[in-house]
C-alpha cells in the first residue's frame, strides 16, 4: 500500500497532467485536425480527391481564433474565412484564365498586402499572410477548366463553413458542460482588438514591403534556377518574416530550414512507398493535429508535421514523382529561408544603427 503522502499527491498529479494537456493546445489541435479531415473524406467518397487543395485551404479557417473569447473569435474567424475564400477565388479566376506570370505576380502582391493590412486591422492571429499566400499560390497554378470554377470554389466554401462551425462550437459545448467543463478545454485568453488605423501605420507598410520584396526575390530566383513549385520559396519567406512590430528573429529562419529538411525525410518515409489515399488523409489529419499542438511551443518541431502535411496536400491535388517533390521542397525552402534571413539581418542592422544614433554623446 502506498504511503498517505503518495495517495494525497495523486489528485494533484492528475490535475497537473490535465493542466499540461490544456497548455498543449489540445482543443485547438483537435478541431483543426477534424476540420481538415472531414472535407477530405467527403471528397474521397464522391471521387473528387483531386480537389483536396480547395478543401484543405478552406479548412485553414480553423487555424485562426485559437484561444480567443468567443465574441472576439466570431469576428476574427469570420474575417479570416472570408479573406481566405476571397484569395482562393482570385487564384481560381487566374487559373481558369491561364493568367500570365506578370498577372500572377501582381495577384501575389495583392494577397500579401491585403493579408497583412486586414490581419493588422482585424486583430487576426496568426498575423502573417502565410496561409493566404499558400492558398492563393497553389490554387492559381492548378490547371482549372472553366466549368469547374464554381464546384471547386464551393468545396472551399463548404470546408471553410465546416471549420468555422467547429471553431465556434466550443461556445455551446462549454455552456452545456457548465462547471463540469473538461480540463482539456483551453483557458480563453484576451483576443486582439480592432485597429481601424492600421492602414496608416508605417510599421504595417514596412512589413508589407519586406514581405513583397522577399517573396518576389525568392520566387524569381527559384524560377531562374528552374526549380519546380517556386511558390514554396515564397511561402518560406512569408513564414519567416515577422508581423508588424514583432521582433526579427534569426533563429526562426534556421528553424524553418532545418525543420523542413527533417520533415521532408519523414514525408519521404510515408510517400515513397506509394500509400493509398486513405493513408494520405490520415497523414494530413495527424500532421495538422501535431502542427497545432507544437506551433506555439517550438516552431522547428512543428515543421516536422507541417512539411509532410503540405507535401501530402500537394501530392493529392497534382501528383508528381515523389523524389522530385521532396527535393524541390528542401531546395526552395532553403532558398526562401536564405532570402528571409538576409532581410532579417538587414532589419536588425538598421535597428542597431538607429539605437546607436539615439545614444547620448
Amino acid at each position: 500500500m502506498r504511503p498517505p503522502e503518495e495517495r494525497r499527491s495523486a489528485p494533484e498529479s492528475l490535475k497537473q497532467w490535465a493542466l499540461s494537456l490544456r497548455a498543449a493546445q489540445f482543443e485547438v489541435a483537435t478541431r483543426a485536425s477534424v476540420s481538415v479531415a472531414l472535407p477530405l473524406v467527403v471528397l474521397l467518397l464522391t471521387d473528387h480527391l483531386d480537389w483536396a487543395a480547395y478543401a484543405a485551404f478552406g479548412a485553414m479557417t480553423s487555424l485562426f481564433g485559437r484561444n480567443e473569447p468567443y465574441r472576439v473569435r466570431l469576428r476574427t474567424v469570420t474575417v479570416a474565412g472570408v479573406l481566405m475564400l476571397s484569395f482562393i477565388a482570385l487564384g481560381l479566376v487566374l487559373a481558369v484564365a491561364q493568367a500570365s506570370l506578370l498577372v500572377l505576380t501582381l495577384g501575389l502582391v495583392v494577397v500579401i498586402s491585403l493579408g497583412i493590412v486586414v490581419a493588422s486591422t482585424a486583430g487576426l492571429f496568426p498575423a502573417t499572410p502565410i496561409f493566404f499566400v499558400f492558398g492563393y499560390a497553389v490554387v492559381a497554378q492548378v490547371p482549372t477548366p472553366g466549368e469547374e470554377f464554381w464546384p471547386r470554389l464551393l468545396v472551399a466554401v463548404a470546408a471553410a463553413a465546416c471549420a468555422w462551425s467547429l471553431t465556434i462550437s466550443g461556445w455551446l459545448l462549454r455552456r452545456l458542460a457548465g462547471e463540469r467543463s473538461p480540463a482539456l478545454y483551453k483557458n480563453l485568453l484576451r483576443g486582439g482588438g480592432v485597429s481601424s488605423r492600421a492602414w496608416r501605420d508605417p510599421q504595417v507598410w514596412l512589413s508589407v514591403a519586406q514581405n513583397v520584396v522577399g517573396a518576389l526575390l525568392a520566387g524569381g530566383l527559384a524560377m531562374l534556377a528552374g526549380i519546380g513549385h517556386p511558390y514554396w520559396a515564397v511561402v518560406a519567406v512569408v513564414a519567416i518574416l515577422p508581423p508588424p512590430r514583432a521582433a526579427h528573429s534569426v533563429s526562426r529562419a534556421f528553424h524553418r530550414i532545418i525543420g523542413t529538411a527533417v520533415g521532408v525525410v519523414i514525408a519521404g518515409l510515408v510517400l515513397l512507398p506509394g500509400p493509398g489515399v486513405v493513408v494520405l488523409i490520415v497523414l494530413i489529419a495527424v500532421c495538422q493535429f501535431g502542427a497545432e499542438l507544437l506551433i506555439g511551443r517550438h516552431y522547428g518541431a512543428a515543421l516536422l508535421f507541417v512539411t509532410p502535411l503540405a507535401l501530402a496536400v500537394v501530392h493529392l491535388t497534382s501528383p508528381v514523382p515523389v523524389p522530385a517533390l521532396l527535393i524541390d521542397r528542401v531546395v526552395e525552402t532553403t532558398l526562401g529561408g536564405g532570402v528571409a534571413l538576409a532581410i532579417v539581418l538587414l532589419a536588425q542592422a538598421v535597428l542597431r544603427r538607429r539605437a546607436r544614433r539615439q545614444l547620448p554623446v
